[in-house]
Formats: structure tokens, sequence, C-alpha cells
């Protein structure tokens, strides 16, 4: 339900935001209002050298918007959820140090041993509040932003980018931990220096930001660019597409062998087409003979506590089944990958070729290229 309301002043949309048992969770009066969609950004493969950009270091956490009328404090996620539940260790900081009225778009982070650490993000998403609670008071979260979207009565989606910056960090100025600003340079050849150095903090890469941009709700009106690595990976067993169960392959378990022998599942590569889908059925037909029996995984012990269960459910959608084939432990493809989140990929990585030359014995960690950490005080000059 939205109420609108015009006065000689400005325009001012109230937003009722309901839960989805149909309490309101919600009022709140802003130029800006929840549900909105973030801004977006395309992918480019190197630092662009156009003039006008401002970079940032790209932060690797729930993407976040947080909207601030009064007493009302609502957090909402990139896809238009409210998540503040999960975060109760930032209501008091939010409160205490932003402005009484205002949007802001920045990041959820967890920090860890001075690197971000997404799985510790992934395990707030619990339905449990005392679990939540409990996470919150053993590995506490920040919020980095970047953008302010509205600021009292003022929407500044038509602002420019460059002035929204100056004002963001003129109504934070005053703010601590666990509230920060992330850094920001106008300098391409600092970005790029950024943009490695910065890795090993775990960091996701660099963004550019056109500084006349205005801000585009649900627009790919920046850029990103993310890093990019290839490695080769068992093909431990493959899922169905969820529209062609039988007939088409959604994409292929990787896994790699640690120092012990031991064989862990790392993630999945997808991105197929259509009919490279239906191929991948009739070519890996004959690796499903048999494999049941013989795969390493068929106990689903301790030791393989990095798989993935048949039966378990995604974290992100409580519907979509995670359930997969297995395959002799007999092929080898090589993927491309951005970086590695403690043992696992972080994003789902690009099939590049099967590699009929390479044993799957040769598939373990000791390949994977490793950044030494950057402590993150040193990216944000604060102690996180």
């Amino acid at each position: 339900m939205i109420v609108r309301h015009n006065d000689d002043s400005h325009f001012c949309a109230i937003q009722l935001w309901w839960t989805q048992s149909g309490r309101i969770l919600a009022l709140v009066k802003l130029p800006v209002s929840p549900p909105i969609e973030p801004m977006l950004a395309n992918r480019l493969t190197a630092v662009p050298e156009q003039e006008g950009l401002l970079f940032e270091p790209k932060w690797d956490g729930f993407r976040t918007l947080v909207f601030r009328d009064g007493d009302e404090l609502v957090l909402q996620s990139r896809d238009k959820k409210p998540m503040g539940r999960y975060f109760p260790d930032l209501d008091q900081p939010l409160r205490k140090w932003l402005p009484e009225r205002a949007v802001l778009d920045g990041e959820i982070v967890i920090e860890r041993n001075g690197a971000l650490d997404f799985e510790a993000m992934q395990l707030r998403l619990h339905p449990a509040a005392s679990r939540v609670k409990m996470l919150a008071e053993e590995t506490p979260a920040a919020i980095v932003f970047w953008d302010l979207l509205a600021l009292g009565d003022e929407s500044l989606l038509e602002t420019p980018f460059e002035q929204r910056r100056r004002k963001l960090e003129e109504v934070l100025k005053l703010a601590e931990a666990p509230i920060y600003i992330t850094p920001a340079t106008s300098d391409r050849a600092l970005a790029t220096e950024w943009f490695h150095r910065f890795e090993g903090a775990g960091l996701d890469g660099i963004m550019a930001k056109p500084k006349d941009g205005l801000y585009q709700p649900g627009k790919r009106a920046m850029f990103k660019v993310k890093h990019e690595r290839t490695c080769d990976c068992v093909i431990a067993g493959f899922r169905w597409h969820k529209d062609g169960k039988g007939t088409l392959v959604g994409s292929l378990v990787l896994a790699l062998y640690d120092d012990q022998g031991v064989l862990h599942s790392v993630g999945v590569a997808a991105s197929f087409t259509a009919a490279k889908r239906k191929e991948l059925v009739d070519f890996l037909a004959p690796y499903r003979e048999g494999a049941k029996e013989s795969h390493p995984w068929k106990e689903w012990s301790a030791a393989d506590a990095a798989g993935r269960r048949p039966d378990m459910k995604s974290r992100w959608n409580a519907n979509k089944s995670l359930d997969w084939e297995p395959l002799r432990i007999e092929l080898v493809c090589e993927v491309a990958y951005d970086h590695m989140q403690g043992s696992r990929f972080r994003h789902t990585a690009q099939f590049r070729r099967f590699r009929s030359d390479r044993t799957p014995e040769s598939c373990n960690y000791a390949q994977l290229e490793v950044t030494p950490p950057e402590e993150l005080s040193q990216i944000l000059r604060k102690k996180l």
C-alpha cells in the first residue's frame, strides 16, 4: 500500500511495507521509500581509461539500502527484501550516526582475521532470532556506505554522483565503527593498485562510477572490474537444469583435492547454452554408470563437510533444490573464477573447456593463486 501526499513545499511518499504474514514492517515518510531496486553495474575486463570517473573498491558482502526516518529504520536487500532482523548489531550504530531522515546505499560486511568473511555473512541468514543474536555477538558486522539517495525532504536521485558523494562525506564525517565510507579516487593508477592490493582482504575488484551520473534504480549505470583466474577442477557430478530434468544439464559440480588427498566440493560451473546443456546429457551419460557406488562422497561423512548434501536447501532460496547426480571421478575441466571464499569459489565458475590431458589427482588447491592479505584497517584507515 502506498499513500502519496502533495503539499506546497515538496512531494512525499508514505510507504507501508508489509511482511509475508501481513504485519506492517515500517511506516516511512521519505522522498525515496522502500522497496526500490539498487543501481547496478556492467562488467568490464580492465580498469577503464575514460575521464570523469570516480573509482572505489568493490566490497564483497550483502548489498544494502538503508532508510532512516526518525525512529523508523529499514534495511533492504538487493532483491528488495527486509533484512534488518539478520543484523541486530547494526541497529543502534545506524540510529546513532545516520541523519534523522536519509536513504543510503552500501554493503554489509563481516571481518575476520583482517579479511572479509562471506561465509560468516551467510550464516546470519537463519530463521532463529536466538541464533542470529549469538552470531551478532561472535562476529559483529559493519556497513560501508558509498551513496546518498535522499536527505531530509530532498531526493538526490537526480543529483550528480560527485555531489552525492560530498554530501555523504559531510553527513557521516563524525561516524565511527562499525559505520564507514568507502575510499574513493579519481586517479586511475591508484585504482589499478587497489585492484591488485586489496584482493588479499577479500575485496571483489574495483567500481568505476561517472562523476556526473544520476542514481538510476535497477539500471546498469556504473561499471565493475572483477578478478578472473582459471584452474583445473575435477567434475564430481552435475545438477539438472530447473526446466529440464533428465534432458538439460544445469551445472557441473566441481571439486579439488587437499594435501591429504580428500576431495572437496568447491562450487559449480554453469552458463551453458541450451544446445550445450542438451549435448552434456549424452556426454556425461557413460560417467554416471557405477558412479554412486564408487564415489568418494557416497557416505557423506564429516570429512565431506565442504560438500553439499542432496537434501540441503539453498540459504538464498528455500525452494531451490541442490540435488545432484554423481559422476565417476575421471573428468577434468578448466574453469574461470574470480576468487575463493574459504575453501570454495565465491561465485559460480565459468566453464572454459574439458582437459583430457589432466588427471583428477592433479587438481588440487595448490594450483590456486593466493594473494597476501591486506588489512582492512589499512583500506578504511580505521580499525574494523
